[in-house]
């Protein structure tokens, strides 16, 4: 049986968990909490050095980093296939990936965190939030952290991070015009799931129009993901009615920063 290490609403296992569903494949939840550390004690870091999730263990033997993940998961059980079998295509999958791992997820987390930990930051304790930022175990991801804290949409990460979903959106855009239905080809790929929980995220955060209103392609792009049994399944379907709805609280608070900040991202462009 394969067992995943997770923890709440963590977006990049939100990728696992649906290619494990697309499979058909049975699975068993193993939580972690992130806020007492649980992902630090010594017998996760034996599994996941980083201290991070997900991690995922077959017979055994631990798997770690998300995307890394999805191609062991489609080399060792193959049907249906995810990964394109034409070289050229599995190299187009593989850019989305990297555009994940690379700048959408960082661009996710300080969007989300502007939008909503932020707010619950603000009820701790001085002591609590010096805690919270020691805990990170980065300095390049503290300073991030504590920008966005003490600048939430103001903060210089948060323009980065719509210039990213800017360009992200764009390069979809372009993607859907040569394809079709899907960003890689003619068929749902990895490179549709790894991007499938981000563009979810957004969506929550009531945000996601912002950048893709002028958009027809990939909003119906969206929607095809949205409506399959695995995103309903292993994203909206593990949420709770209060995280949906603190989600769509705090992001809609943001939301005409956000679009006041991506209009002067594009006049900076021109």
């Amino acid at each position: 049986m394969l067992k995943l290490y997770t923890a709440r609403n963590s977006i990049c296992t939100q990728k696992v968990l649906i290619t494990l569903r697309e499979k058909s494949l049975p699975f068993e939840i193993e939580p972690v909490n992130l806020f007492t550390n649980e992902q630090f004690s010594p017998a996760y870091l034996k599994l996941n050095p980083k201290g991070v999730v997900p991690t995922l263990m077959d017979a055994g033997k631990p798997v770690i980093e998300s995307s890394l993940i999805c191609e062991y998961l489609d080399e060792t059980f193959p049907h249906p296939p995810l990964i394109p079998a034409a070289p050229y295509l599995r190299a187009r999958m593989r850019l989305w990936s990297k555009l994940v791992d690379e700048q959408i997820f960082e661009a996710t987390r300080e969007l989300s965190f502007s939008a909503h930990f932020r707010y619950k930051m603000q009820t701790m304790t001085e002591e609590q939030r010096q805690g919270r930022y020691a805990n990170t175990g980065d300095p390049a991801k503290r300073e991030r952290l504590m920008s966005t804290y003490e600048l939430g949409v103001e903060s210089p990460y948060v323009f980065q991070a719509i210039g990213h979903f800017e360009k992200a959106f764009k390069s979809m855009d372009e993607a859907l015009a040569e394809n079709g239905e899907w960003l890689v080809g003619d068929a749902f790929t990895l490179g549709d799931i790894n991007m499938i929980p981000y563009v979810a995220r957004l969506d929550y955060l009531q945000l996601l129009d912002v950048f893709t209103a002028e958009r027809p392609r990939v909003r119906a792009w969206w929607e095809r993901c949205a409506a399959r049994a695995s995103s309903e399944t292993e994203i909206g379907g593990r949420l709770t009615g209060e995280e949906i709805a603190e989600m769509r609280h705090y992001g809609s608070k943001i939301r005409d920063a956000v679009a006041a900040k991506r209009r002067e991202y594009l006049a900076a462009l021109r």
